[in-house]
């Protein structure tokens, strides 16, 4: 019997996957005491540690009692669904992490649902009962009627439930009474989780995601299914639509810690890097050199909404970013392409613009925002989502949407998502607040998150996941406010600023370069004004001594990447720069603005 566990961890954002792993991994001994071991140590990119939020799946590996336990972080996102589906490939049982307090949450279900179709035992987790107003008993019914909603077999219904906090390090069978580390847990992922199979025969290995090193280039990372894989061993590369290459191995790593260490020969069952294989993509089998068998590639699921990715052609193109031509942007995206399955590209009939297909909002402005801190500068429509026809009836996706809100805000907050063609499907309380889901289109969740937080003072914690394709609702209601832009190009000034705040609220502030297009603030009317924010005071004789007023100027409205896609109109773009987030129509001169209205009036 083999001594190797793959487990992969799954839950919804924020319930304390990535600090579970960081206790493993200090629990395997893997760090010297005096050693600054840090805090999220799985979350090494600079975005995953702003945002708290796992984005990309990580590969690491303990030895506990002579086991080797290979552990898989997966992002908690439905967004980033893609990175999940092909984690669970390697894994051989999942560990289900939930919140003792908020229980089963959208992307808990998601997760799970993913999980239990491939057959995988999971081992559930019930995390955080060291907060206040904590409910694990009642989770715990919660999750049970989950696997029974999702059809999991007696076997997968049959799970064990480990209780404890990762925070505090420490896991056991009560919560009532902790215990003094998570050798618990490890004990029962070495008891519960099936053994790494070995199957004989010739070699099959699955590529399940890429890691890249600027010494080697391209590495393939999976599971060796079946058979034994050597280093410098002929091999052939089974793609996707079935033609063969044939290839050689160069050198082979096994995970041992966060490290990555040499091997010569590894069996199957255990978790590899491959380097030397030149040509390949995710879901690619490495196969037997002579007879060479695929295996099924992984199934993603399709992508939900697009977005217009051009080229920066604003008066201020080239300040900010190294890379600002359509030769850049579309080297970029192709090379992303590679790596990140849920995503698709279409060219469009000008040279200088892609459509992009994303799972959602979240999962493109993690692309953009990535780039833009690479030194690209580029444009982006409005995000669309995307329409199929079903025999004959135009469908659309449709989400499932579920928001806690404290119960004073909750009819603002059912109001709101009604506009937007949302049907209540439950309302029920939680603790101390109201906890309410939806069915909603997609195209009704651009833009809503804000108008939410904004009705309930913040205090509202929103999640959503892709359910299906549905018949179309008709037209929901946009943005209601139109917008004021800037009429010439020069440096914004108080005094105007001053004179014009009764017009709108500002996005810009006193000294911000400013040019003409630009949206410079939201009109307190439904329809655009035009205004001029560079005109300084005459300092002329002719006035009054006593009569100048100080200037009293409201704060501006910042955007984070996100808002600003979310609140932008067919007719207008976000500029990205590597410092700066601007909003413009796409025609900048008034004139051309009125022309193509009337056009499409007409």
């Amino acid at each position: 019997m083999q001594k190797i566990r793959n487990i992969a961890i799954i839950a919804h954002v924020d319930h304390g996957k990535t600090t579970l792993v960081d206790k493993m991994l200090l629990q395997g001994k893997l760090f010297r005491d005096n050693q600054d071991k840090g805090e999220l140590i799985l979350d090494n990119n600079d975005l995953e540690r702003e945002r708290g939020i796992t984005i990309l799946a990580k590969n690491v590996s303990v030895t506990y009692k002579g086991f080797k336990i290979n552990i898989m972080d997966t992002p908690g996102h439905a967004d980033f669904g893609g990175e999940v589906e092909r984690v669970l490939n390697m894994a051989d049982g999942v560990l289900l992490l939930v919140d003792a307090f908020e229980g089963p949450m959208p992307q808990t279900r998601f997760v799970l649902q993913k999980a239990l179709e491939q057959g995988k035992k999971a081992i559930l987790v019930i995390n955080k009962v060291d907060k206040p107003n904590c409910r694990p008993d009642e989770v715990h019914d919660k999750v049970f009627d989950l696997f029974f909603n999702l059809n999991a077999t007696e076997e997968q219904l049959n799970f064990i439930t480990v209780y404890g906090s990762s925070k505090q390090g420490w896991m056991g069978a009560d919560w009532r009474t902790p215990t003094t580390d998570i050798s618990y847990l490890l004990d029962r992922i070495i008891d519960f989780v099936p053994p790494a199979p070995m199957n004989e025969g010739s070699l099959q290995l699955q590529i399940t995601s890429l890691d890249y090193s600027t010494f080697v280039g391209r590495i393939a990372v999976g599971r060796v299914f079946r058979g034994t894989i050597r280093e410098n061993m002929n091999v052939s590369l089974v793609k996707r639509n079935g033609t063969i290459i044939k290839n050689k191995i160069k050198d082979l790593f096994t995970f041992e810690g966060l490290e990555k260490k040499k091997a010569t020969e590894i069996s199957s069952g255990e978790i590899v890097a491959v380097t030397g294989i030149e040509g390949f993509e995710i879901g690619d089998t490495i196969a037997d050199f002579e007879n060479p068998e695929a295996l099924i590639p992984i199934p993603i699921d399709e992508p939900t909404m697009s977005m217009l990715f051009t080229i920066n052609t604003s008066p201020f193109f080239g300040k900010e970013g190294k890379f600002v031509t359509s030769r850049h942007l579309r080297d970029r995206l192709f090379k992303e392409l590679e790596k990140n399955l849920a995503m698709r590209l279409e060219e469009t009939t000008s040279p200088d613009s892609y459509l992009v297909y994303g799972r959602g909002i979240l999962h493109l402005s993690i692309l953009i925002e990535t780039m833009r801190r690479e030194g690209y500068e580029l444009q982006l429509g409005q995000p669309q989502v995307i329409i199929k026809e079903i025999d004959g009836v135009k469908n659309e996706p449709m989400e499932i949407l579920t928001i806690d809100v404290p119960e004073e805000s909750s009819g603002k907050v059912i109001e709101l998502v009604s506009q937007r063609k949302g049907d209540m499907l439950v309302m029920e309380p939680k603790g101390d607040l109201l906890h309410l889901e939806f069915d909603i289109p997609a195209r009704g969740i651009i833009g809503l998150r804000n108008n939410i937080l904004t009705a309930t003072a913040g205090e509202a914690i929103m999640a959503h996941r892709f359910k299906a394709y549905e018949p179309w609702k008709g037209p929901i209601p946009g943005r209601n406010a139109g917008v004021l832009i800037s009429k010439e190009k020069g440096v914004a000034v108080a005094y105007s600023i001053d004179k014009l705040q009764d017009r709108g609220s500002f996005f810009i502030e006193p000294g911000d370069e400013v040019y003409m297009g630009q949206i410079i603030g939201e009109h307190i009317r439904p329809d655009d004004l035009v205004i001029n924010m560079c005109t300084e005071k005459k300092l002329s004789n002719m006035r009054a001594s006593g009569s100048d007023e100080k200037t009293r100027i409201a704060p501006k409205i910042n955007f984070s990447l996100e808002e600003a896609m979310e609140y932008i109109q067919g007719d207008e773009y976000v500029e990205i720069t590597p410092k700066s987030i601007r909003m413009r129509k796409i025609h900048l001169d008034e004139n051309m603005r009125k022309r193509s209205s009337k056009a499409i009036e007409a």
